[in-house]
């Protein structure tokens, strides 16, 4: 950017504003943008003040900001941060009740490109993000507090290589350190204040290294050959509590120190494709990839609140994994007026995870939430048609999924 612009906007539910512009001509620039919706504002005078949901609202806000920074003709460098919140507010007023549920993200990353030479690039990236979620409950002179989070440090090295025209290659690796704040639960009454919950938080290293080609072996068949390798290892404090056959009761403590390793899982996925040109219209594609997540979303059913939880693998959690296999034919009409596609899949998937039937909010306090899981195998299998005009005065596309 080489002049400060401002752009804003005012509209029904929300308003908006961004600053731009240099810091340094062609050197250095800035960006700053932010967002705030007022539905709470706005349904106020529609709310009667005799009502007992006076009060009551919902809105989000974010910002954006980033710094561009060009070092020399082979080196920039990117800042960035991002802040965002939910808040949902009900009230109650003739039962004296409120309840405030706050959840977002908020990151900030440094990026670095590189270029070696004219075959060989180098994008670096430095992360580090937290996502929380907080739940409050106020009734007369009672308190409960609800909440969990997630915090990543993440490094990241991706290089791309063009050896000649027919090669594509990337290859890199990252890291990833985290830390886990299951279900923790405070409560206050009157000047009271009651901690029900010892913290067992969940730290974990996360590492991958990978290599991905596209080989153009002819001007009809292009193949690309992939392969990732990717650890996931616990480590302590941490306290592991083993509940009896009916998960009721604590009947034994494990107890892990710091930087012991509690659960150590290693993946390798392999994934190919290839595409062959049946002529200059048509050609047809096919695929297969293995992958495995450390990380997954247990949703409680239970609960019509935003109580889902990111959990770590664990030494009860295993890593779910899954094979897809795809096959797809793809063809264009009328001089690429048209462009077609039908494409068949089917998935295996394992070791899947959700919360037991009858599981509450709260139920693993003083516990490991992974003792409230239940896990599973599965599959999945389906075919998308598609078409899309691509040219002409009037233009769009329409799309058709079966899945079972």
């Amino acid at each position: 950017s080489r002049q400060y612009k401002v752009d804003g906007g005012i509209g029904i539910i929300s308003s908006r504003l961004t600053v731009q512009g240099p810091i340094k001509k062609d050197t250095c620039s800035f960006i700053v943008s932010g967002r705030r919706t007022y539905i709470d504002i706005l349904m106020k005078p529609f709310v009667k003040k005799s009502s007992a949901f006076k009060g009551t609202g919902y809105f989000f806000y974010d910002l954006n900001t980033k710094i561009n920074y060009r070092l020399s003709d082979k080196d920039r460098i990117f800042l960035s941060a991002y802040f965002g919140r939910d808040v949902f507010n009900m009230n109650q007023k003739d039962l004296s009740f409120n309840n405030i549920i706050e959840w977002g993200n908020a990151t900030t990353s440094a990026r670095w490109n590189h270029v070696f030479g004219p075959k060989l690039f180098l994008n670096s990236s430095f992360i580090f993000s937290n996502y929380q979620f907080e739940t409050t409950v106020n009734q007369s002179e009672y308190e409960f507090k609800l909440y969990s989070g997630v915090t990543d440090y993440n490094a990241k090295f991706d290089f791309s290589y063009f050896p000649d025209t027919r090669h594509k290659i990337k290859f890199g690796g990252n890291y990833v350190y985290h830390i886990f704040t299951p279900n923790s639960v405070n409560a206050k009454l009157g000047e009271t204040e009651y901690d029900f919950s010892s913290v067992q938080k969940q730290k974990a290293h996360d590492a991958a290294i990978y290599i991905g080609d596209d080989f153009k072996i002819s001007d009809k068949v292009t193949i690309y050959g992939g392969f990732r390798a990717a650890m996931f290892n616990q480590v302590g404090k941490f306290v592991r509590y083993v509940k009896d056959e009916n998960l009721m009761n604590n009947i034994d403590t494990i107890t892990y120190g710091k930087g012991e390793t509690v659960a150590f899982y290693d993946s390798y996925e392999p994934r190919a494709s290839i595409k062959v040109s049946l002529d200059k219209n048509s050609s047809v594609k096919a695929s297969f990839m293995q992958n495995k997540q450390f990380i997954h979303l247990a949703s409680l059913s239970a609960s019509t609140l935003p109580t889902d939880l990111w959990v770590p693998c664990s030494d009860v959690v295993k890593p779910q994994g899954g094979r897809q296999y795809a096959i797809g034919y793809f063809r264009n009409f009328f001089n690429d007026h048209f462009e077609t596609s039908v494409e068949a899949y089917y998935k295996s998937l394992y070791d899947l995870i959700e919360y037991a039937d009858g599981a509450l909010p709260g139920d693993d306090v003083n516990d490991n939430p992974d003792n409230y899981f239940i896990f599973g195998d599965g599959y999945s299998y389906g075919a998308e048609l598609f078409i899309k005009k691509r040219t002409g005065r009037f233009t769009g596309w329409i799309g058709y999924t079966w899945s079972k």
